[in-house]
């Protein structure tokens, strides 16, 4: 049994759904057909690997969302390794779905069904970001954090301690980077060989920077890139 069900999204509050879309559509994203199951304005944007929800609601954010077919017979199995919920709406009336949280405080959603069709996007589509390596989420705890998510199906790698301490937790359609580093808020990582220029390039268009970076990384191979509704999008250089 995948205890996760399949990905589905980054979900985040986006107040402002319209400017969010056009900032990640002028990034080479592609945006994606959404259903009716959410009653607030929704929208979707997807590189073919990493597709982001955008909300315009008061749901926690950001969330890492899977789909769980069945979910409320799945739910004694999460609930079996001793994972309290925050929120569960488990009814034939309602369209079904629960919450609970890692040791860093991330919210995990696990829905019943897709609320999105995926676009026709090709193997060999890029956007102005890179590859999407990982979600990142800044955790005081390595060890715990990592057993956590090895509960729920995912491989932890070895630890690394350059440029910070990390230790990257897989799935088949994830990957999730537990950051030992001062980040206020999880970031979608992205890589590029060549990230320095495409920093620049970015800078020129006048996208917004954040000024401070993470410690211990440089500021000439890495940046923050902050969307409209707040993602952070931290850049990365990767070797060739």
């Amino acid at each position: 049994m995948r205890l996760l069900g399949r990905f589905l999204e980054v979900s985040v509050r986006a107040p402002d759904v319209v400017a969010s879309l056009a900032f990640y559509e002028s990034l080479g994203f592609v945006q994606a057909a959404t259903g009716d199951t959410w009653t607030h304005p929704y929208g979707v944007v997807t590189d073919g690997r990493l597709s982001i929800g955008l909300h315009q609601s008061r749901a926690p954010t950001p969330a890492l969302t899977w789909v769980v077919p069945g979910l409320a017979r799945h739910a004694p199995a999460l609930e079996a390794l001793d994972i309290e919920f925050e929120f569960a709406r488990l009814d034939e009336a309602s369209f079904n779905e629960l919450g609970f949280l890692d040791p860093s405080g991330q919210m995990v959603t696990l829905l019943e069904a897709r609320t999105f069709s995926p676009p026709g996007v090709s193997a060999a589509h890029a956007t102005e970001l890179g590859y999407f390596e990982e979600f990142g989420i800044p955790t005081a705890d390595l060890d715990a954090s990592s057993a956590f998510w090895d509960r729920l199906g995912f491989i932890a790698f070895d630890p690394v301690r350059e440029p910070f301490g990390k230790v990257v937790v897989a799935s088949r359609d994830l990957n999730v980077g537990l950051y030992d580093l001062d980040l206020r808020a999880p970031v979608l990582t992205f890589s590029a060989p060549d990230m320095t220029e495409r920093i620049v390039r970015l800078r020129e268009r006048g996208l917004p920077f954040r000024d401070r970076l993470p410690r211990g990384l440089s500021a000439r191979d890495n940046a923050l890139l902050e969307a409209p509704e707040g993602t952070l999008l931290l850049l990365t250089t990767s070797e060739e």
